[in-house]
C-alpha cells in the first residue's frame, strides 16, 4: 500500500529535521512527503528544502497565513494546501505534525493493519512526551481516539467523510463521521510516538472558547458538552477551563455558528456519545 504524508509547519526549525529523519528511517518509505511551511518566520523551508535535494520524494509547498495559532482552522487549512499538490495514486493519506519522532516500523505497521481488514478506515499511535527524563503518555484522550498529530486515513474513508474540516473539532469528526458510515479505528499501543512539543503550547487566550464552539458544532447538545468539558478541564488538571468551554458551547449557539455535520449525523453522534458514556458507568 502507498502512502503519502501532508505535514503542516509553522516555525518548525528545531524539530522538523528530526520528524524527517524518523520518516526516512521508516522500513517501509513514503510515496510522497508534502511539508506545508505555513508563515514561518525562521528556517523551516530552508530546512526542508536540504532535505528534498537529498530525498526526492519530500517537497516543500510555502503558505501565507495569520501567524496566530488557532487551533483546527490554521493546520487544516495548511493540510489542505499541501493535499491539493498530490495526485490520488495512494492508498493511505497521513496527516502528521512537524514535531514528532516515529519508530522505524511506525508505518509498516500502520499498513499492516489497514491490509488486515478492509473495512478499517482509520490507524494510529500514541504520542509520549517527555518528562524528567522519562517518555510518558500523553493522556489527554481516551484510549481508542487517534490524536490529531498522527492520522493515517484509508482512501475511501477520507473521501467519504468529506476530508478534513477546516475547525476545531476536526481530529474528533473525523472519527464520528467513520463510526457512521461503519469504519473501523484502531489505535496500537505498541507504536509509541515522541511528541516534541505538548499539545495546546501554543495556543492563545481565545482558544480556549474554541472548544466549547467545537462542541456545539459537532452536534453533541448541552448534556454531553458539560460532561465532556468537565472530563476534558480534568484532564488537563486545569479545572476551571471547564466554564471557557461552557461559554464557548452558548456563545456558538447564539451565534447560531454552522455544524460540521448534517442534523442526520449530529443525531447519531448525540447517541453513539452518550452510549460510551453510559457504557463507563457501567
Amino acid at each position: 500500500m502507498k502512502y503519502y504524508i501532508v505535514i503542516p509547519a509553522h516555525n518548525e526549525q528545531d524539530l522538523i529535521g528530526l520528524t524527517l529523519d524518523s520518516l526516512v528511517s521508516q522500513t517501509v518509505l513514503p510515496a510522497k512527503v508534502v511539508v506545508v511551511n505555513d508563515n514561518s518566520t525562521d528556517k523551516t523551508e530552508e530546512i526542508v528544502l536540504g532535505y528534498a535535494k537529498k530525498y526526492p520524494f519530500i517537497s516543500v509547498v510555502n503558505k501565507t497565513s495569520d501567524a496566530i495559532h488557532m487551533p483546527g482552522s490554521k493546520v487544516i487549512q495548511a493540510f489542505q494546501k499541501g493535499f491539493e499538490t498530490l495526485d490520488s495514486d495512494y492508498d493511505i493519506i497521513v496527516k502528521i505534525d512537524g514535531d514528532l519522532i516515529f519508530p522505524s516500523n511506525y508505518f509498516e505497521t500502520i499498513i499492516k493493519h489497514f491490509e488486515s481488514d478492509p473495512k478499517i478506515g482509520m490507524v494510529g499511535g500514541f504520542c509520549y512526551i517527555e518528562k524528567n527524563g522519562d517518555w510518558i503518555l500523553e493522556n489527554l484522550t481516551d484510549k481508542d481516539h487517534i490524536r490529531g498529530a498522527l492520522k493515517a486515513y484509508r482512501k475511501e474513508t477520507y473521501q467519504q467523510i468529506g476530508g478534513l474540516k477546516p475547525s476545531m473539532g476536526w481530529d474528533t469528526v473525523d472519527e464520528l463521521l467513520c463510526k457512521y458510515y461503519n469504519w473501523k479505528i484502531v489505535t496500537d499501543e505498541s507504536l509509541h510516538v515522541k511528541h516534541l512539543k505538548p499539545t495546546g503550547a501554543n495556543y492563545n487566550k481565545t482558544a480556549r472558547y474554541k472548544q466549547g464552539e467545537a462542541f456545539y458544532t459537532l452536534g453533541y447538545g448541552f448534556t454531553i458538552t458539560a460532561i465532556a468539558s468537565a472530563k476534558l478541564a480534568m484532564m488537563k488538571k486545569k479545572p476551571f477551563l471547564f466554564f471557557d468551554y461552557i461559554r464557548g458551547f452558548w456563545k456558538a449557539k447564539k451565534a447560531k455558528t454552522p455544524l460540521l455535520v448534517t442534523p442526520e449525523q449530529a443525531k447519531f453522534i448525540r447517541n453513539y456519545r452518550l452510549q460510551k458514556m453510559k457504557q463507563k458507568l457501567i
